[in-house]
C-alpha cells in the first residue's frame, strides 16, 4: 500500500492531477468486492493528503494562484457534496463500466492531444480576470481567463470527482491549460490547491452521511506513501520532461480501462 501510494503521489503531482486516476484502477482491480462508496473514499482520502503535500511544495515555489484557486475551489464544493452523496446509489458493476470507459477516454486524451506551445493572453470580452504570478525562481507568468467558464468547469469537476474517485485534476488541469489558457506550471500548482479543498469537503460529506470507517486503514497507508511521493513529483516537475511518462501512463490506463470494463467476466 505504501509503495503504491509513493508511485501515485509522485506521478500524480508530476502531471498535476492528484493521482486519483492512477490509484482508482489499482483499487478496483485489487478489491473487486469493495463498495463504490468505500473505494472512492479511499481514493479521495489519498488525494487529500497527496494534494496537501503537493500544495505545500508548490507554495514554496510560489506557483499557486491563490485567488484563482479559491474561486475554483468554491465552485467545486457544491458539486463535490452532491457527487459524494450520489456514490451511495451507484452499483459496482455499472460503475466499473463507466469508469473503464472514462479511463479509455483519458488515455486517448493523454496520448494524442498535444500541449499548447504557448499560452494566449485573453484581453477582449467581459468576465475576464487578469493575473500575474512570479515564482521563487524569478519567472513571471502573465495570463487572463474567463472566470465564468472557469467556475462552470470547476463545478462539473467537483461533481464528477467523488463519483469516480479521481480527484478531478485529470479533468481540471487540461481544461485550465487548453480552455482557460492558464500557463502549465501555474495550472498544475493551482489545481493541487483546489483539489486539497475539494477532497476535504468530499471526505467531510462522506463522514457526515455514513458511519462506515472501514476504508480508513487502507487510506492512511496509501496516504503515507502519497505524501512522500508528492514531494518527489514536485521536485521532478522543475527539471523533468514528462513526455515519455505521459505516453507510458496513457498506455497503462488504456489497458486498465479494458480490464476494469470486463472485471466481472
Amino acid at each position: 500500500m505504501i509503495v503504491i501510494g509513493v508511485i501515485t503521489g509522485c506521478l500524480g503531482t508530476l502531471v498535476g492531477a492528484g493521482g486519483g486516476f492512477i490509484l482508482m484502477p489499482v483499487l478496483l482491480l485489487l478489491y473487486p468486492a469493495m463498495s463504490v462508496k468505500d473505494v472512492t473514499m479511499v481514493s479521495m482520502t489519498v488525494i487529500f493528503f497527496n494534494s496537501l503535500s503537493g500544495t505545500i511544495a508548490y507554495f514554496f515555489m510560489r506557483r499557486i494562484d491563490v485567488k484563482t484557486g479559491l474561486i475554483f475551489a468554491s465552485a467545486t464544493l457544491p458539486g463535490a457534496v452532491l457527487g459524494t452523496i450520489a456514490t451511495d446509489y451507484i452499483p459496482r458493476g455499472k460503475f466499473n463500466v463507466i469508469f473503464g470507459l472514462f479511463l479509455l477516454a483519458v488515455s486517448l486524451l493523454l496520448g494524442f492531444l498535444k500541449k499548447p506551445e504557448k499560452q494566449e493572453l485573453q484581453n477582449n470580452g467581459k468576465r475576464i480576470m487578469k493575473c500575474e504570478v512570479q515564482d521563487r525562481y524569478g519567472k513571471v507568468f502573465r495570463y487572463s481567463y474567463n472566470y465564468v467558464k472557469g467556475i462552470v468547469i470547476s463545478f462539473f469537476t467537483g461533481f464528477v470527482s467523488p463519483i469516480l474517485g479521481i480527484g478531478g485534476g485529470i479533468i481540471h488541469v487540461p481544461a485550465m491549460i487548453r480552455l482557460l489558457c492558464i500557463p502549465t506550471h501555474v495550472a498544475t500548482a493551482t489545481s493541487h490547491f483546489t483539489l486539497m479543498i475539494m477532497s476535504a469537503a468530499s471526505i467531510a460529506t462522506h463522514l457526515s452521511f455514513s458511519h462506515g470507517l472501514s476504508f480508513l486503514s487502507k487510506a492512511f497507508l496509501l496516504s503515507a506513501g502519497a505524501v512522500a511521493g508528492a514531494q518527489i513529483g514536485a521536485a521532478l516537475s522543475k527539471k523533468f520532461n514528462d513526455r515519455y511518462i505521459v505516453m507510458i501512463l496513457s498506455f497503462a490506463l488504456f489497458l486498465a480501462g479494458l480490464r476494469i470494463i470486463f472485471l466481472n467476466n
